[in-house]
């Protein structure tokens, strides 16, 4: 299944990757989550397992959610630090 990956402030800094398509790879009677796709992420080098350890924030299609959030194909993930105010 087809996504797109966004990332934002230190998680893109940190990724090197704005922007990022990928194929979420699960068994076919397994329903894809964002926590699969931190998984796949992870594996993929040492940039990504340092972008998303720790505390981020996810969103699917522009709506904050948790790791066990079911993906469709064509929907976009972002991460991004927690935000912060002065």
């Amino acid at each position: 299944m087809q996504i797109t990956v966004k990332t934002f402030a230190q998680t893109r800094e940190i990724s090197k990757t704005p922007t990022l398509s990928i194929d979420v790879v699960v068994d076919s009677d397994t329903e894809a989550t964002i926590a699969h796709v931190i998984a796949q992420l992870r594996e993929l080098d040492r940039n990504w397992a340092l972008a998303l350890e720790g505390s981020i924030l996810t969103a699917k299609n522009q709506q904050l959610c948790d790791s066990s959030t079911v993906l469709s194909p064509g929907d976009e993930v972002a991460f991004f630090p927690p935000v912060t105010g002065g």
